[in-house]
C-alpha cells in the first residue's frame, strides 16, 4: 500500500535564521507529491478530539427529529444537514452522508455578524458546543501554523496564505458516513471523487478507514492515519495562490465511518 508522507511539526532545524524550518519543506514536498500529509507534532490535544468526537457521534445518534432542529440554515453552512443533500460534481447520484457544520463564533455586535450567520446548536446536546468551538480554535492555530511554514519554504513572505484564513469563513465539519441504504441508486457512494475548493483541510478523528486519493500515477490508494495523526490536504484555492505549483488532489470515501475536519477559505 502506497503511503504518504509524515510531517512532523516538532523538526524546526532551519539551515538559516531565515529559512523555513525542517517540517515546511517536508509540507512542501509531501504536498507536492500527493497533495496530501499526515502531521504530528501539532498543538491539537488528543483528549480534545476524542471529546469532540464522541460528542459528534452522540449528536448522529439523536431522532432523525432532534437533528433536523439544529439545521435548515441557508446553504448548509451551519448546523445539521441530512443524507442525500450534497452531491459531488459530475456526478450522478448524491453522497450518502449527513454532517454538522461550525463556524465563526462571531461575538454579539462584532463586525463580522454582518458577514456569517450564527452557529445552531442541537438542544438535546449543549455539550457539543463547548468541544466543536474548542477543537475549532485548535485547528485554526494549526492550520495557520501549516500555512506559515509552507510560506516559507515557498520562499514567500510568512503570512503570504496565512493572513487569508484570519478571522475567515472556515467550517468545521462533522461527518457521518452510513451504511448505504437498501434504496440506494446505483453508483451512489459515501463521498463521491471530488477535489476540495478551500485553501486547506486539516482532517482528525476518523473511525475507520475508507479516504482514498488519486495519486499522480492515477491510482486510487488508502490514506490511513495514526491515532494522534492529522491528515493535511490542500484545495483549488491554494492551487490558484501558488500558479497551479501545488495541486489539489481528487478523492473520495468509500467506507463507513465518522471523520472530523476543517476546511479552510478565504
Amino acid at each position: 500500500m502506497s503511503s504518504i508522507r509524515r510531517v512532523d511539526l516538532q523538526d524546526d532545524f532551519r539551515s538559516s535564521p531565515t529559512g523555513p524550518p525542517n517540517w515546511g519543506r517536508e509540507l512542501l514536498a509531501g504536498l507536492q507529491e500527493n497533495g496530501f500529509v499526515r502531521i504530528v507534532g501539532h498543538p491539537v490535544s488528543p483528549a480534545l478530539i476524542s471529546r469532540a468526537q464522541g460528542a459528534f457521534e452522540r449528536f448522529f445518534e439523536l431522532s432523525s427529529l432532534e437533528k433536523r432542529l439544529s439545521g435548515g440554515i441557508t446553504g448548509g453552512q451551519r448546523g445539521y444537514t441530512p443524507l442525500g443533500l450534497e452531491q459531488a460534481r459530475n456526478h450522478d447520484c448524491p453522497d450518502e452522508k449527513e454532517f454538522f457544520h461550525v463556524g465563526q463564533d462571531v461575538p454579539p455586535g462584532s463586525a463580522q455578524g454582518e458577514h456569517y450567520v450564527e452557529n445552531t446548536w442541537p438542544r438535546a446536546m449543549p455539550e457539543l458546543r463547548t468541544s466543536a468551538l474548542a477543537l475549532y480554535r485548535e485547528l485554526e492555530n494549526t492550520a495557520k501554523m501549516l500555512l506559515q511554514g509552507l510560506a516559507l519554504a515557498c520562499e514567500l513572505p510568512l503570512d503570504t496564505f496565512s493572513h487569508m484564513i484570519e478571522n475567515g469563513n472556515s467550517i468545521l465539519r462533522a461527518v457521518h458516513y452510513p451504511p448505504l441504504s437498501a434504496n440506494a441508486k446505483p453508483g451512489t457512494m459515501r463521498a463521491a471523487p471530488h477535489e476540495d475548493i478551500n485553501l486547506i483541510t486539516l482532517l482528525c478523528g476518523e473511525t475507520d478507514a475508507g479516504l482514498e486519493i488519486l495519486n499522480r500515477d492515477t491510482q486510487w490508494i488508502p490514506i490511513t492515519s495514526e491515532p494522534g495523526e492529522i491528515v493535511a490536504d490542500i484545495g483549488d484555492m491554494l492551487a490558484r495562490m501558488t500558479n497551479n505549483q501545488l495541486l489539489a488532489t481528487t478523492h473520495r470515501v468509500f467506507q463507513t465511518f465518522l471523520q472530523i475536519h476543517q476546511v479552510h477559505r478565504l
